[in-house]
């Protein structure tokens, strides 16, 4: 178990925090995107932007085809974004804007030539770059930047104003490990950009010692004899424009305070060189301070003045409008609840004089009163108006529908001449049809038909066969039943039985196929 911190370490604690918290909320702080189709380059080129202006800028911002710059205004007050540095590509050149939030102005550039990050790597042979580097802003330097003219005094009062100030006797020397450097070209008006990684190394001593100072676990007998090998103007720097006094004690071995140390700087990228073409005031919707292609008279900034307020006057007077027109429709709104709101109280004493016991809800349709009944069936039909299922009153049964009236008997129809089917039984012709479509037969005494039917077969067999002795195939009933023969009060057998020919089964079938 560790031991517990104290009321003085917690306190300490609290302190710092506060501390950089509002160190990080009065620093400014940067959105770095592009505009519009830019290819792979200058895509890349934004995010090496990015990575100069770390730690107070936008790592991942996410910019999509239908975001406007009224989208990274609105996002940029509640986040405390003060500056915007964005990049455009034309067929001609590629663009750079610095703006000011939230009311400008905004300072336009041409890009002539960039170099990314990794080919500034690729072309030295040892580069200094960690993320360590890029836990704290970069140190800004600014050369040549005091030359007359509104327009250098502004360009250098923005790229101040897009990193945090320093006071150089409060800052800590360790915290000071990049530095951006912008040089300002009054012949060619053209601006350098450069982004560079500090090295701090002690001087005035051998390249043996140094190794000694920096190795952890040195070996002595290399050391020893690489001294004898080295010479004194070796050691030493080639001039006095790199070496300082450190006030502080700085990270690295060897790099104490009021020594002798050098500064080494060593370039890890981007690189850009701009030229300024214009300033704007506002969001890039004032008027022009400054343009380095077009000169205008005061007549024609006069004009152009002019037209502005009557586009301003103009859009006063639409939001007049628009206002207006919003407060007659609330009013009249407000006027249609109210009449409603009258209405509905006229109605409700109407509706509280009628009785609700003495209504019936259930007579919305003028339908005649349910007259109860014990049959189940019935009532469903009194009070649903349709049919009952079969299966839903199963043991009650339902009323069959009226049978046709026999009073009108159906017509006999003739029979055709040398029609033999009507013999001594009795039988009608099978042309004869009964009620419903049926073939007629004779109806038997418990009420089925023995004549007129199909047998399994398919086949019809009524006329009488000489070779059957006289009678029809097909009249004799498996059941054996009264009146569903000849032979009453004689059992079927089932099978056929020997005519007067004295043939079998077996000589029938041979019989049929003869035939």
């Amino acid at each position: 178990m560790g031991k517990s911190k104290t009321k003085n370490q917690k306190k300490s604690r609290l302190n710092a925090n506060h501390v950089a918290e509002e160190v990080f909320g009065s620093a400014p702080h940067s959105f770095v995107f592009h505009r519009g189709q830019v290819g792979k380059n200058v895509g890349q080129l934004v995010a090496d932007m990015r990575r100069v202006m770390e730690p107070f800028t936008a790592e991942s911002l996410k910019v999509r085809k239908k975001n406007v710059l009224k989208d990274f205004v609105a996002m940029a007050g509640p986040l405390g974004v003060t500056h915007f540095m964005i990049f455009t590509k034309t067929l001609s050149s590629i663009n750079m804007r610095l703006a000011r939030l939230p009311k400008g102005p905004m300072l336009h550039f041409r890009v002539t030539k960039y170099s990314l990050i990794k080919d500034v790597v690729s072309s030295l042979k040892r580069h200094r770059m960690h993320d360590q580097q890029f836990t704290h802003h970069p140190l800004l330097v600014l050369n040549n930047f005091g030359s007359d003219g509104m327009q250098v005094k502004l360009m250098a009062t923005m790229f101040q104003n897009m990193f945090p100030s320093i006071n150089v006797h409060t800052v800590s020397l360790n915290t000071i490990k990049r530095c951006v450097l912008l040089n300002y070209d009054p012949v060619s008006q053209e601006i350098e950009f450069r982004h560079y990684s500090l090295k701090v190394v002690p001087v005035g001593m051998s390249r043996g010692v140094k190794k000694l100072m920096q190795e952890k676990f040195p070996n002595m007998t290399v050391a020893v004899l690489g001294w004898a090998n080295l010479s004194e103007s070796e050691a030493e720097q080639d001039g006095d424009h790199n070496i300082t006094e450190l006030p502080q004690i700085y990270s690295g071995r060897g790099n104490m305070a009021s020594q002798q140390s050098a500064v080494r700087l060593t370039e890890i990228g981007p690189r850009l060189t701009m030229q300024l073409v214009k300033i704007e005031e506002g969001m890039g919707e004032g008027n022009v301070l400054y343009h380095a292609v077009i000169a205008k008279t005061e007549e024609e900034l006069q004009e152009i003045l002019i037209r502005k307020e009557a586009q301003m006057k103009e859009k006063q007077e639409r939001k007049r409008k628009q206002e207006q027109n919003i407060a007659e429709k609330n009013a009249l709104r407000e006027e249609n609840k109210k009449r409603s709101l009258a209405g509905m109280k006229r109605k409700r004493p109407e509706e509280e004089e009628v009785d609700p016991e003495v209504e019936d809800p259930g007579n919305q349709d003028n339908r005649p009163p349910v007259v109860e009944s014990d049959d189940e069936a019935e009532y469903y039909r009194q009070a649903v108006g349709e049919e009952p299922d079969e299966d839903m009153f199963p043991e009650v049964k339902r009323r069959q529908r009226p049978e046709r009236s026999s009073e009108v008997p159906f017509k006999k129809r003739k029979p055709f001449p040398g029609d033999k089917t009507k013999n001594l039984y009795g039988s009608k012709s099978s042309r004869e049809t009964g009620p419903g479509g049926r073939p007629a037969g004779k109806t038997s005494v418990n009420g089925g038909k023995s004549f007129g039917k199909r047998s399994a077969g398919g086949k019809k067999f009524e006329k009488e066969d000489k070779r059957f002795g006289g009678r029809k195939f097909g009249s004799g009933s498996t059941s054996g039943g009264p009146g569903s023969s000849k032979f009453k009060g004689k059992p079927h057998s089932g099978g056929f039985k020997k005519g007067p020919g004295g043939g079998s089964r077996q000589g029938f079938k041979q019989k049929m196929r003869k035939s």
